[in-house]
């Protein structure tokens, strides 16, 4: 067993125990920012004049050994190692001898994997970034070739009035903008650096902190050596974020599951996208947006786990911290694995657009225009409101919509119309008069989408 904190000990941990305790299962995950830790910590150790120069490039080359002979295959993580700091100090000094022991000088495992949390984290809150970004294109190019797609709008899953896909898919551009901006202001808070906090208290030795937060691209180093070492704020913000990442996903997808129903028909899912059934031939599931919304609750647990976690945890460290990996390394990998696949059913999915229209105007979405059409014609709005709800009570009977009416069967409802109710109540005019900003009109929606296309050329 592989360990580094034996001098204290006069018996063997017990397997199990050891066991138990071993994290290098899962934190061999951040190997590489382990190994960018260790490099800028014996840059600066060297700068201070704790190690000597020679000791330093001896230092720097086993550990870019390490590094090449891990990513060639040649060198395995194994769990004889306790977790991935030993690895990497045990193999440096297999290789360098007597000065690889000098490379923790001046640092606790403590500070050591609150810095590569950090690292990882930041890391994968780029990634993140980056695949949304992606995904708001695609969201944006759907906007784009739909201004003049009419579907109808619902609340409480019921058609209510006429919109355009551009407008609807244009409501998810805006959510995932906005966690595009809890990303970026995450990344703001997280970037300080957690290295030379020691195990709580700091250290004796004359360290410069503010070289090795400088060498690792942070902001700086952080304030208060005890929270350095047990912060895990910015984790949970992050597993926040993503979960209302996938909360908006799974939103996405529920409607993408309804739209591909045989009841709608909105949408037809890309073969790569759908699966079929080992016994009904005539189905195409949309297993990809059921899956999405089915890995939302998966990501959820990981927010809650760490949440419950770190509620009774005094300062500073304590080995229940260990647990903030596995389920946030989880969570990170399903939710960047749903935006790109999502990304992808999207950006090959056929809209049925004659069936989305046909479907707005068998809903009687335009209800609301011809109420409005009565009261522009001097009838009080709470009787128009009557006149047209017994009108859509007729349709229903007859099996029609508002349109399909001749004027004088609407003329025995109110006399008050006219000829130019068909164009008032056609999908086109009742969307594209609605112009005010963040409305689906033809001429609000082409400016929505231009300041759409300028935030991504600048964001």
């Amino acid at each position: 067993m592989a360990q580094l904190w034996g001098g204290r000990f006069q018996k063997e941990t017990d397997k199990l125990v050891y066991a138990f305790n071993a994290s290098i299962g899962f934190d061999q995950k951040f190997f590489h920012e382990d190994v960018m830790g260790s490099v800028a910590h014996v840059k600066m150790l060297s700068k201070q004049g704790i190690i000597t120069e020679e000791e330093r490039d001896v230092i720097l080359s086993g550990l870019d050994g390490i590094v090449k002979d891990v990513d060639s295959g040649k060198l395995s993580i194994t769990d004889e190692y306790e977790d991935i700091h030993s690895f990497v100090e045990a193999n440096l000094i297999d290789r360098i001898g007597d000065a690889g022991k000098k490379l923790h000088t001046g640092r606790s495992r403590n500070d050591q994997v609150a810095l590569d949390m950090r690292l990882f984290t930041r890391k994968e809150v780029k990634e993140t970034d980056g695949l949304l970004k992606e995904f708001l294109q695609t969201i944006l190019s759907v906007m784009e070739a739909n201004v003049d797609t009419y579907m109808p709008g619902f609340t409480h899953l019921q058609k209510a009035q006429p919109v355009t896909l551009a407008h609807h898919v244009g409501a998810y551009f805006e959510m995932f903008k906005r966690d595009r901006l809890r990303l970026h202001d995450l990344y703001e808070r997280m970037n300080y650096c957690p290295l030379g906090s020691g195990a709580l208290a700091g250290t004796t030795y004359p360290l410069d902190r503010e070289f090795t937060a400088k060498e690792l691209d942070f902001y700086g180093p952080t304030a208060n050596s005890m929270d350095g070492v047990s912060d895990r704020d910015y984790l949970l913000e992050y597993l926040f974020t993503l979960s209302v990442i996938m909360m908006h996903l799974s939103r996405f997808s529920e409607e993408v599951i309804i739209w591909n129903s045989n009841e709608y028909g909105f949408v037809e899912i890309d073969d790569a996208y759908s699966t079929g059934s080992s016994i009904m031939p005539q189905k195409k599931n949309p297993d990809i947006a059921e899956l999405v919304r089915g890995k939302t609750g998966r990501v959820y647990g990981a927010l809650t786990s760490l949440l419950t976690t770190m509620k009774g945890i005094p300062l500073a460290y304590n080995k229940d911290m260990q647990e903030d990996k596995e389920l946030s390394f989880d969570a990170m990998d399903t939710a960047k694995g749903c935006i790109a696949l999502f990304d992808g059913m999207l950006s090959t999915m056929k809209f049925k657009k004659e069936v989305m229209a046909d479907s707005a105007m068998k809903g009687f979405t335009n209800a609301t225009d011809a109420a409005d059409y009565l009261v522009n014609k001097g009838v009080p709005f709470r009787d128009a409101h009557g006149i047209i709800g017994r009108i859509v009570l007729y349709c229903i009977e007859k099996g029609i919509a508002i349109d399909e009416m001749q004027l004088s069967e609407l003329k025995e409802f109110a006399p008050e119309f006219e000829e130019d109710i068909f164009d008032a109540i056609s999908l086109k005019t009742c969307v594209d008069k609605r112009l005010t900003t963040g409305a689906p009109g033809k001429e609000a929606m082409e400016e929505e989408i231009k300041k759409c296309r300028a935030y991504l050329e600048k964001n």
